[in-house]
C-alpha cells in the first residue's frame, strides 16, 4: 500500500477521542478518503460535527473533512473499527477504557496518541493500555512536533509511530503519510514514551522562564539541559539515544519550548507570572498534560531509578514538580540551577 494510494482491503478508522488532537488525526485519516468515526461525550457534539462538520467548542473555525463522522455510542463507534487511535488525555485513559473495553473488538489494533505518566501507577500509555486491553493486541505509538491545527490547516508536519510489531507500525504509516504529513516508523516504544512525557515538562520550565522574562540564552540553556536529562532518564529505562535525539525527543521538545500553540509553555508562562498552578488549572478548557506528568515523573524516577543524588542528575524535571506542588517559586527554581555546583557538562560521560 503506497502512502498516496488506497489500501487493497475495506479500512475503517475509530478516533476515540474529540479534542484538539483527535480532531487532527481524524482530518489526516480523513483526507485519505478512509471513513473516520469520532467517538465523543456530547450528543450535541456529535450532531454539530455531523451536520456543520465543525466542532461547536475546540478549533470551531476550522472545518472537518466529510468523511468524518461522530457518534456517542461505543458499539457503533468501535465494532466495525480495522485501527482505533486513542486521543484520550492519560490521566483519563484508563477509567476511560474500561468504560469501552467490552465494545472494543479482540485483535484490532490501537494506537496512542496521548503523552504522559498516570498518576496513579506511575505507567506509561503502553502499561495503561495492556492493563486494560490485554497484552494479547498489537498496540503502536504517535509521537514528534505535531499542533493540532497546524495539521488541520495543512502545514507541514513530520511525526514518528513506534511498535514493537512493525508491521502494524508501517500500516499505519502509509495509512496516514500524505503530502504534508509524514511518518517514520521506530521499534523503540519506551523511547517515544520518555519523550512524549518528558518534553511537557521540560515546555512548563521554558514557559517559567519566558514568563520571567529571564531572556534567550537562559531560555536556550534550560532547554538543552532539560534535553540531557530527557536522554539521561530515557538511556536508563532503555530507549536508543537516537530516538530521544529524534522527532519523538528532542524535536517535540522543541515545538513544545517555543510554539506559541503549546498548552504547556503557556501553563509555565503563566507561573511565571505569578499565577499559582491551581488558578491557571481552574481556567484552562483543556488540559496541559505536563502538569500532572511532572509530579508523577518525579515519583517515578525515585522509584525505578536507583542511585546517588537523583536531584542532581534531574534538576529542572525535580524542579518543576516542586513549583506545581507549591513547595518553590519559579524564581527560586531556576535561579537554583544556575548556582548548580560546577561539573562536566555530561557528568556521566566522563569516562
Amino acid at each position: 500500500m503506497k502512502a498516496n494510494s488506497p489500501p487493497p482491503y475495506p479500512v475503517r478508522v475509530t478516533v476515540m477521542g474529540g479534542g484538539n488532537f483527535g480532531l487532527a488525526l481524524a482530518s489526516v485519516v480523513a483526507k485519505k478518503g478512509v471513513p473516520t468515526t469520532l467517538l465523543v461525550r456530547s450528543d450535541d457534539v456529535a450532531t454539530n460535527i455531523n451536520e456543520e462538520h465543525r466542532h461547536p467548542t475546540y478549533m470551531s473555525d476550522i472545518v472537518l473533512p466529510r468523511t468524518v463522522r461522530a457518534t456517542t455510542d461505543t458499539k457503533t463507534a468501535l465494532s466495525d473499527a480495522t485501527y482505533i487511535i486513542h486521543a484520550v488525555p492519560v490521566q483519563y485513559t484508563r477509567s476511560f477504557l474500561e468504560s469501552v473495553k467490552d465494545d472494543i473488538p479482540a485483535n484490532v489494533p490501537i494506537l496512542s496518541a496521548s503523552k504522559g505518566i498516570e498518576t496513579s501507577s506511575l505507567g506509561f500509555m503502553a502499561d495503561i493500555l495492556k492493563d486494560c486491553l490485554g497484552e494479547d493486541r498489537s498496540y503502536a505509538f504517535l509521537s514528534g512536533p505535531s499542533f493540532a491545527r497546524e495539521i488541520c490547516e495543512g502545514v507541514a508536519t513530520a511525526v514518528v509511530i513506534a511498535s514493537e510489531d512493525m508491521m502494524l507500525a508501517d500500516d499505519l504509516a502509509e495509512l496516514m503519510a500524505g503530502e504534508d504529513f509524514a511518518v517514520f516508523t521506530s521499534r523503540d516504544v519506551i523511547g517515544i514514551e520518555v519523550g512524549g512525557a518528558v518534553k511537557n515538562v521540560i515546555a512548563i520550565a521554558a514557559g517559567m522562564c519566558e514568563g520571567l522574562g529571564l531572556g534567550t540564552n537562559a531560555l536556550s540553556g534550560l532547554v538543552t539541559r532539560g534535553c540531557g536529562e530527557m536522554r539521561r532518564l530515557g538511556i536508563y529505562l532503555g530507549a536508543r539515544p537516537s530516538t530521544i535525539s529524534g522527532l519523538s525527543g528532542v524535536g517535540d521538545t522543541f515545538g513544545t519550548c517555543f510554539g506559541p500553540l503549546s498548552r504547556n509553555r503557556q501553563f509555565g508562562y503563566r507561573l511565571g507570572k505569578g499565577e499559582t498552578a491551581q488558578e491557571i488549572r481552574d481556567s484552562m478548557s483543556e488540559v496541559a498534560e505536563g502538569v500532572d506528568t511532572s509530579v508523577a515523573l518525579v515519583k517515578m524516577i525515585k522509584e525505578r531509578c536507583k542511585g546517588y543524588r537523583l536531584d542532581l542528575k534531574y534538576p529542572i524535571l525535580f524542579g518543576v514538580a516542586e513549583i506545581i506542588e507549591g513547595n518553590m517559586k519559579p524564581l527560586e527554581g531556576l535561579q537554583g540551577l544556575m548556582n548548580f555546583p560546577t561539573r562536566m557538562e555530561n557528568y556521566d560521560e566522563r569516562y
